[in-house]
């Protein structure tokens, strides 16, 4: 991992070689970014994090061997098994209604593009992700998640993952998985936001979840907005 005021480095993982050619020379341009490393597929792309340690990474989705959601979610378990830092992971998709964007997020990913995105776009995902923020594409997220659940096999709510948390948590849970700010939902429940910033934290550690992002996913994955 870089130190403050080091370049980010970065490492793509595509199978297609023009598709990697030109990222590369994009990323290369830039004098705040240093290209680590490529690879073609899941496994090759888990052999460099490991090797390597990138600050953030390029995560194509669908790949021979292993696809990028598999391999998001070993690097990530890795990271955490081995106790070091954890590389942001972007994933690149074609599709703006991908359904493996929803198990990349849940996987551990900070965040999703299209691989159409502006070359300027994808340069300031890569710098946002590495201050700690999350990414998606242009468009409605929720509209993703939502198309993804709609298409996933028909199953009820499942509220029993609620359980582990206080009636306050869920309230908290419930708002921010719809997109609430921190003042939106202060203002909603009548707190101050640091007392909805004590109960968002609480709620994401209980719930094994990183970012918010990972929220709204977890949240529409089990149908608990009633989509």
């Amino acid at each position: 991992m870089a130190d403050a005021g080091s370049p980010i480095t970065v490492a793509l993982v595509d199978d297609q070689p023009l598709f990697r050619a030109g990222i590369r020379m994009l990323v290369e341009s830039q004098d705040d970014m240093e290209l680590l490393g490529e690879a073609a597929d899941g496994e090759e792309a888990k052999r460099l994090a490991i090797e390597w340690r990138p600050d953030v990474m390029l995560m194509d989705l669908r790949m021979p061997v292993m696809d990028g959601v598999e391999a998001t979610r070993q690097i990530v378990q890795h990271a955490t098994d081995a106790r070091t830092d954890k590389p942001k992971i972007i994933a690149l998709t074609t599709f703006n209604r991908d359904q493996a964007v929803v198990q990349a997020v849940l996987a551990g990913a900070s965040g999703y593009l299209l691989k159409s995105a502006e070359p300027e776009f994808l340069l300031a995902a890569i710098r946002t992700v590495h201050s700690g923020y999350s990414v998606i594409a242009p468009g409605s997220i929720h509209s993703l998640f939502e198309h993804a659940a709609r298409n996933a096999p028909a199953i009820g709510p499942d509220l029993s993952v609620l359980d582990l948390l206080s009636v306050r948590e869920r309230d908290v849970f419930l708002l921010a998985a719809k997109g609430l700010s921190n003042g939106e939902m202060a203002q909603s429940l009548f707190v101050s936001e640091a007392t909805v910033k004590t109960h968002l934290r609480s709620v994401l550690d209980k719930l094994e979840l990183r970012t918010r992002l990972q929220l709204v996913a977890f949240a529409h994955e089990r149908r608990l907005l009633g989509t």
